[in-house]
């Protein structure tokens, strides 16, 4: 016998080594909320966009900075002529009336200058402001993108945590409903059980079996969601720490709220900068009226052989620059400058609605929670003592195995709103802190 399976050992070796490396390439992972929050910012797509822009904010900075500096520039050139005729009037001339030149056949000259701006109708300098308000106006942007991204994490890490519950709940209630299955079986078997109570309760097993597998598929969507947004493979089995998901803390006042997150909330801040820097850009605008003056030097070089050579020409001078047109084309460019400060007022104000009623639904959605854990409470009692009472008479035939499985089924629907409610209470409180510019705190 030994010698007859002696050739299969080797083949049943590979089948659990592989068997071995592929149970262990699907990793599990158990991930608290605050862990979940720290992949989920060091992976975020969005983030790595908005650190970007900032990056783009600086480089803006930094070029308006740089119109302080001179302009340099360099500039030569070598021709080659055809034979001109070239005559120099004025006395000494020949009998023609003018001098008689070499034949000039190619010509060479360069030319180096330097401007330093002085006076720009301060362009300059509300350049500057501008670039620099936008680009503290582009930070706090990407602060206000990091909050909604701690918001997804924690939203998608409880949406994990219900699929869970749900999976657990189910789960619990088929092993229950298949002990009470085999109990009548064993019953109906024995001529003390109606065949069509059997029936009924093998159905409501069977329907709790297909309430587990939507429960389970919801719990790999609900993963795969959350490995892409931490940055992990899809693969990985995410266990949830359900200690991580603790009760909230003591709510504020609407009032207060509202105070505080026209303080710490990162976009009001944001257009604060914006709306400093569309003054400043009306400034910008308006230095068009002015006229420019720089500081201007030069070196010049030329040479025409047998006929002209220039050497050590230097320039040194102050320019002076006025556009006549921009008495009538630099109204225009103001004016679309107030109409972005004008944009940027009325954006600030849509925002500030636009927080006061996010702050009141998240307010009313959390008080709306934790009464709805209040009942939800009281229901799982009831519906536990209803289920006890319910059995009690069944076993003693004063009941209908209809209301024994109702019974049943309002305890499972009890117990999983309860749970549901409490973790739908922390994503509000989560929520009304994001809303109030209080999240990362």
């Amino acid at each position: 016998m030994y010698m007859k399976y002696k050739n299969y050992i080797p083949f049943i070796i590979i089948v659990f080594l592989f068997s071995c490396i592929t149970a262990s390439a699907q990793e599990n992972k158990i991930l608290t909320l605050n862990e979940a929050i720290e992949l989920g910012i060091k992976n975020s797509k969005q983030l790595r966009l908005s650190q970007a822009r900032i990056d783009e904010a600086v480089a803006a900075t930094k070029q308006a900075t740089e119109a302080r500096l001179p302009d340099a520039s360099i500039s030569g050139s070598y021709l080659r002529l055809t034979e001109p005729h070239i005559s120099i009037k004025g006395a000494g001339s020949d009998t023609t009336g003018g001098f008689a030149a070499p034949p000039i056949t190619q010509a060479l000259y360069g030319s180096a200058n330097v401007s330093l701006p002085i006076y720009a109708g301060s362009k300059i300098k509300y350049g500057i402001e501008s670039a620099k308000y936008l680009e503290q106006a582009t930070r706090l942007d990407a602060e206000q993108d990091k909050e909604a991204v701690m918001l997804n994490t924690i939203a998608a890490y409880i949406n994990l945590y219900k699929a869970n519950v749900a999976v657990d709940v189910v789960q619990k209630n088929i092993v229950q409903s298949r002990l009470q299955d085999s109990n009548f079986s064993s019953l109906e078997k024995n001529g003390l059980l109606p065949r069509n109570d059997l029936l009924r309760s093998q159905l409501q097993t069977s329907n709790f079996e297909l309430a587990l597998v939507d429960a389970e598929s919801a719990v790999k969507l609900a993963t795969v969601n959350m490995n892409i947004l931490l940055g992990l493979p899809e693969t990985t089995m995410l266990l949830v720490d359900s200690s991580s998901i603790t009760n909230p803390l003591e709510l504020k006042t609407i009032e207060e709220y509202e105070q505080l997150a026209s303080v710490n909330r990162n976009d009001v801040r944001s257009l604060n900068y914006q709306q400093k820097s569309a003054d400043a850009a009306i400034k910008v605008a308006k230095g068009d009226y002015y006229p420019s003056v720089a500081l201007t030097g030069g070196y010049i070089a030329a040479d025409i052989p047998d006929f002209l050579t220039v050497t050590n020409a230097v320039t040194l001078g102050v320019g002076v620059k006025y556009d006549i047109g921009s008495l009538w084309k630099t109204k225009s460019k103001v004016q679309q400058a107030q109409a972005r400060e004008q944009q940027v007022q009325a954006s600030r104000d849509i925002l500030t609605d636009n927080i006061h009623r996010s702050i009141n639904q998240a307010y009313e959605s959390y008080l709306s929670d934790t009464k709805k854990i209040e009942v939800n409470a009281k229901a799982v009692e009831q519906a536990n003592e209803n289920y006890r009472i319910s059995k009690n008479k069944y076993d003693n035939s004063l009941l209908l195995l209809t209301d024994l499985l109702d019974a049943n089924l309002q305890q499972l629907r009890a117990n999983l709103q309860l749970k549901t409610s409490r973790a739908d209470a922390v994503l509000d409180y989560y929520t009304l802190q994001q809303t109030a510019g209080l999240l990362k705190q």
